[in-house]
This record gives structure tokens, C-alpha cells and sequence, in this order.
């Protein structure tokens, strides 16, 4: 079986910094529920910081 291309898989929008991700075998079975790219952004949610979008967003 051949690994999927990083461009065939699945991303979100991380709720904290705005920056895209990509879906990762560890979170096959979470993916839904899935919300930041990582611990340090899960982190500053849960401690109230304000949103900063370090990633240029593009509104449509």
C-alpha cells in the first residue's frame, strides 16, 4: 500500500492561531473534535489569551 501525498490529506484551521494542519495518524479516531495544531496553542485556549492570528487569513 503506498502513503497518501501530505497534499491528499485532510486539514482544519487551528481555533487559536489560524494557521492550517494536516490530519495525523494519532488522530485518526478524534479528527472531528480536533480544534489546534498544537499543545502550545491548546494550551494558551485554555488560559484565556487573546486570539492572534500569526498566519495571514484570507476572509471570502
Amino acid at each position: 500500500m503506498r502513503p497518501k501525498k501530505k497534499s491528499d490529506l485532510p486539514t482544519k484551521t487551528c481555533a487559536v492561531c489560524g494557521r492550517p494542519f494536516t490530519w495525523r495518524k494519532k488522530w485518526e479516531k478524534d479528527w472531528e473534535q480536533v480544534r489546534y495544531c498544537s499543545d502550545a496553542c491548546r494550551g494558551k485556549k485554555k488560559k484565556g489569551h487573546p486570539v492572534i492570528l500569526s498566519w495571514p487569513v484570507i476572509l471570502r
